[in-house]
């Protein structure tokens, strides 16, 4: 078997180091690029930074109410560069700067003085180089997924082990994270585990012990103290380290920290990470303590003694109810995760016969292997008990639902090792526990859930890093039984899925207002867009709906050559417009009025809305002052956070931030690789960082049809953990259809769930290392993710590797837990558990594959390559992806080998979906396409949740003229057709029938030329074909039997994503004939292959 010489081997870093826990403030780790999906081995994350410096404040005082000066607009400066100075507004309580005042009709004209004289309104009123070539090129191509056994040693291929140092690269465009090594010893992380006692949980080292991580493993010692206590000098602002400032100048990384004689014990929560706890490391090296204390107990069941046998489990809950309806009776089944050796130890799937997910498909002659319905995920192979109890794949979901025993039987399979997360997914069930207690193993700090072992009524055994924890007292008793003695019938035992109500001590601050700002492009090119008039209708419409209580806030800035504040102090009369036109050194006039509150000021607020569209009506101003516009916005909100909105019709060209066009129309269609993937300036990178810092997060709306340079703008919604939502060719009277779509898109913006100054932790079990992320953030220590904003629609992956094998294990768990501010001002945590069993042979890996989830952690995977190296090698790592996993089974996971291009069941869609990716928007070539709808497509695979995802890559296809109620559904007195799934090929269509296609985003309703009249008359609602309409977007309410099936089956898929899909109704000689058959992905075209001529393809690959 020929091994390809590079590969997304980042999951595959065996030997790696486990990595230190902290805020990123030393140069970041980084080794020279070599080809293929080496993320291990790729350049420093684009978001490790230098924390920022603290900020003073009066030691146990936090001036919630007279808040703190803000920071300048860029505190972060890159090597070798200096931040842009920028005024720094005070709080309210202290002096303003003098302005002057221009007394005009509702307009305030304000200068920041003696800099220029007053200027009247005039408005109506670095890219990464690619990696080197390697010099021994594989057999089979350049790039791949995975190492090859047979690379020679190589300075470029040290998998899983450190790369060198190197300064960090402010430019960086990717958004994932490869975890950095050990920090500086002056902050008290080291990289070899523990020695000695454990040490009190948030206290200073003590003499004779080492440093080790930050999350200590005994309990606290004394009470707590205040939470509201300020930062310590020394220490970072936001999400450091609770250890000791550092004494001295800094030891070499990896060498052990001698501790501070005579430190004191301090229980001070000065960030984030403390307050969440315990990152992944802390489970990696747990006390020695904590498989010597649960050795005494290898005999005695999870259930208690002298109590009754337990009844018998409940068979596993239907799909459809992910989760169980609150706490239920059940008694822990004598089987637990760490005792399960008679159940699954020695675990093959293929004892007796082999099952539907190993039968072996040749490709090239089973044509319709698409399932009826939609992919179900495989359901890991876990005693009846426990997977009743798992998390619903909806929310976590693993790439292998089999864990390899160990990292080289992983290389071996040549499968990616991932999660996708969609962590704060909109739920009609979910318990919610109120509860001064939340109960944390003390090592590791997982939260207990239902993979826990009760070793008996008052210990219990962590599913993580083995340690046995007390039982609080507290949690003897269950408020939903109202018994006492029984906490493993508590509901954090019984649900997989969990909130917490948490207590203050999970607080840093008191929590946040709901915060909302609305930054409006008003220059001329917006104005004749139309879009002023939906957005503030819409806002108008939906004002009550916006998630908040009595303190929730709004502002709003419109800006074109210069920034407009408005005045909305309760007792003005009507809004006062205050102009600001020292763009150069942006500063906020009156901060006490800028931000209202809503409930007090609601009126002004609409009529502000009312008249905004008509203020700028005549304006003649054409320069865009974007970047100054983003810099006032992150002034007026550094006090409190909240959620930025900006919309953006055209290309920033005055002040910071301004951009030029890269974009070559000529060469939309080039087949070569795809230049200016990545941001022209680090402005937008940099302020977002910022951004992330002060609890802020930015969503940007693009409306424009010409260049935009997306590949810069995103960076601010990327790093700040908000959304990118992109409106190609806007204009309210060209393009009708858009408009239907902003305006059904902000009405869920606007009133969709929200979540305020977030963080979000992934722990896993001893033995498995979580090394890259991909979404939306910004990393504050090396596994933390802060998320100034969390929303109901963002998605999340996470590679994985195995840094020390699992033999002695039969079951591994992974836990995502989210601590967010709610809209109404409560702290709470989110808590999200999986289990997995762990197999020791190749072809129980294969038959644990989860070809959906593999296909999105590569998309994921490929993106960063796009953008790191060049999208000629994303394409060929995608390839690669397919030809490795199909040789890896022909060689290790087939029984009998067979001719043809055989694949199990289980990844019989692999290739199909890896064509599909290489025919999408983010990764195609010789199509002409523009590169802000090329870059947007990359961000989208980037943070769409799995279930969303999967239809951007391969639709969905119907046939609906033929509709019945054989096998539909029926949902609240309502019956749904449901139509089996088509293949995306022109032979599957005919031009005597109508075929609806789902693409996620947009429905297309494609009829044919000789369709049936009864359809045509009795749905579309037009005498004939020739009578419909080119710009058809809706479907009349007819009152007949075929109407209300087409209606109800297109209602019922629109329902199951949360923003609106437009629907267009295509003739064949409609120009969006053109947008629906790029979708038929099967099919040949100009520059690329056919579904057939890629297996034959990947045949004569993977025979070699």
């Amino acid at each position: 078997m020929s091994n390809t010489a590079a590969g997304y081997n980042s999951q595959n870093g065996e030997g790696k180091p486990p990595c230190s826990n902290g805020p990123i403030q030393n140069p970041v780790m980084t080794q020279a690029p070599g080809q293929g999906y080496n993320t291990v081995a790729q350049k420093m994350h684009p978001q490790h930074m230098p924390a920022k410096a603290p900020l003073e404040q009066p030691v146990g005082q936090y001036h919630y109410g007279c808040y703190q000066s803000a920071p300048p607009a860029s505190v972060y400066q890159g090597p070798g560069q200096s931040a842009p100075p920028a005024s720094v507004y005070q709080g309210p309580g202290q002096s303003a700067p003098p302005v002057s005042v221009y007394q005009g009709p509702g307009q305030t004209n304000m200068t920041r003085p003696p800099s220029r004289p007053l200027q009247p309104h005039q408005g109506g009123s670095a890219r990464i180089a690619a990696p080197a070539q390697s010099s021994t090129p594989p057999p089979v191509s350049s790039n791949s997924f995975y190492p090859g056994s047979q690379i020679p040693p190589h300075s470029h291929w040290p998998y899983g082990t450190p790369p060198p140092m190197s300064q960090p690269s402010v430019g960086s465009p990717a958004n994932h994270v490869t975890s950095a090594p050990s920090q500086p010893s002056g902050y008290g992380i080291q990289n070899s585990p523990p020695q000695g006692p454990p040490v009190p949980l948030n206290s200073s080292m003590q003499p004779g012990q080492s440093s080790g991580y930050r999350i200590q493993n005994s309990p606290p010692q004394g009470p707590p103290v205040p939470l509201n206590s300020s930062m310590q000098p020394g220490q970072p602002s936001g999400y450091g380290i609770q250890n000791s400032p550092p004494q001295g100048p800094p030891a070499p990384l990896n060498s052990s920290v001698q501790p501070v004689p005579g430190a004191e014990r301090a229980h001070i929560h000065n960030s984030f990470d403390a307050l969440e706890s315990g990152g992944r490391n802390a489970a990696q090296h747990p006390p020695q303590m904590g498989r010597a204390v649960g050795l005494p107990y290898p005999s005695l069941p999870p259930g208690y003694q002298n109590m009754a046998a337990p009844p018998s489990a409940p068979g596993m809950q239907p799909r459809s109810q992910p989760y169980p309806a609150g706490a239920q009776s059940f008694q822990q089944a004598p089987l637990g995760p760490a005792q399960l050796g008679s159940a699954l130890g020695g675990m093959s799937l293929h004892q007796s016969q082999p099952p539907e997910a190993l039968r072996a498909i040749n490709l090239l002659q089973e044509r319709n292997l698409l399932p009826q319905g939609p992919v179900t995920p495989p359901v890991p192979c876990l005693p009846q008990d426990l997977q009743r109890l798992n998390c619903s794949p909806e929310v976590f979901r693993c790439t292998l639902t089999n864990i390899p025993q160990t990292q080289s039987l992983l290389n071996k399979a040549k499968l990616p090792l991932g999660l996708l997360l969609h962590p704060f997914r909109d739920m009609s069930q979910l318990p919610v526990v109120t509860s001064s207690t939340i109960v944390r193993c003390r090592s590791c700090r997982t939260y207990i859930n239902p993979f826990v072992t009760f070793l008996d009524q008052r210990r219990w055994k962590c599913n993580l890093c083995y340690r046995v924890n007390e039982v609080p007292e507290e949690f003897m008793y269950n408020p939903v039984s109202r018994s006492y003695g029984e906490p493993h019938k508590r509901p954090e035992v019984q649900n997989p899925t969990i909130e917490f109500i948490a207590p203050s001590e999970y607080m840093l601050r008191p929590p946040q207002p709901a915060v909302y700002l609305f930054v409006l492009d008003v220059s001329h090119n917006a104005v004749e867009t139309g879009y002023l008039d939906t957005v503030c209708q819409s806002l108008l419409d939906s004002l009550s709906l916006l998630p908040g209580d009595t303190r929730t806030k709004i502002g709003f800035i419109t800006f074109d050559s210069t920034v407009h504040f408005y005045n909305l102090q309760e007792g003005l009369s009507q809004p006062q417009m205050l102009v600001v036109s020292d763009i150069e050194d942006i500063f906020i006039p009156t901060p006490d009025s800028l931000l209202v509150n809503l409930s007090e000021c609601k009126e002004l607020v609409q009529d502000l809305l009312k008249g905004l569209p008509q203020m700028f009506t005549r304006t003649l101003e054409t320069q865009c002052a974007l970047g100054p516009a983003l810099q006032a916005a992150f002034k007026l909100l550094s006090p409190t956070g909240g959620r930025v909105s900006v919309f953006q019709t055209q290309l920033p060209s005055l002040g910071v931030g301004a951009l030029k066009s890269r974009e070559d129309p000529n060469q939309r269609a080039s087949a070569k690789d795809i230049p200016h993937l990545t941001p022209a300036t680090d402005f937008y990178k940099k302020l977002a960082l910022d951004c992330s810092g002060q609890q802020i997060a930015v969503d940007l709306f693009l409306l424009s049809g010409q260049y935009c340079d997306l590949a810069s703008l995103a960076c601010i919604s990327k790093y700040s953990a908000g959304g990118v939502h992109y409106y190609p060719s806007y204009h309210h009277l060209h393009n009708p259809a858009q408009v239907e779509q902003l305006q059904r898109d902000l009405k869920r913006y606007i009133s969709r769930k929200i979540g305020f100054e977030s963080v979000m932790r992934v722990r896993c079990t001893k033995g498995l290392s979580i090394h890259t992320f991909h979404g939306n953030f910004f990393v504050r220590s090396t596994d933390l993710l802060s998320l100034p904003n969390i929303n109901p629609d963002s998605g999340f992956a996470v590679q994985m590797s195995i840094e020390e094998n699992l033999v002695d294990m039969q079951v591994v768990s992974f836990q995502a837990a989210l601590l967010y501010t709610s809209s109404k001002g409560e702290r709470r945590i989110r808590v999200h558990t999986l289990c997995l069993p762990v197999v020791n042979s190749m072809a129980d890996i294969f038959a644990g594959a989860d070809v959906q989830a593999i296909t999105g952690l590569l998309a994921s995977m490929a993106v960063d390559r796009s953008v790191t190296a060049s999208l000629s090698d994303a394409r060929d790592a995608l390839v690669n992806a397919a030809i490795d996993s199909l040789r890896a089974y022909r060689s290790g996971g087939l029984s009998v080998h067979q001719p043809g291009l055989v694949a199990p069941a289980c990844l019989r869609l692999l290739p199909l979906y890896v064509v599909a990716l290489l025919k999408q928007k983010a990764f195609r070539t010789g199509t002409s396409t523009r590169l802000d709808e090329r870059v947007f497509a990359m961000c989208q695979l980037k943070y769409q949740p799995l279930a969303y995802l999967m239809l951007m890559i391969h639709p969905a296809l119907y046939r609906v003229d033929n509709l019945t109620d054989e096998g539909a559904i029926s949902i609240a007195d309502r019956t749904i057709p449901q139509p089996a799934i088509l293949q995306l090929s022109v032979e599957k269509l005919s031009r005597d029938g109508s075929f609806l296609m789902d693409s996620g985003s947009v429905l297309y309703l494609w009829v044919g030329r000789n369709c049936a009249p009864n359809f045509i008359t009795q749905v579309l609602g037009v005498p004939n074909y020739t009578a419909i309409p080119q710009t058809m977007t809706q479907l009349p309410e007819l009152d007949t039997a075929e109407s209300t099936r087409t209606r109800a089956f297109i209602s019922w898929l629109r329902e199951q994503r949360p923003f609106y899909p437009i629907l267009h109704v295509i003739r064949e000689e409609s120009p969006l004939k053109a947008s629906f058959m790029q979708h038929m992905v099967e099919d040949r075209t100009e520059s690329a292959l056919s579904y057939y001529e890629f297996l034959l393809h990947l045949q004569q690959q993977v025979n070699k």
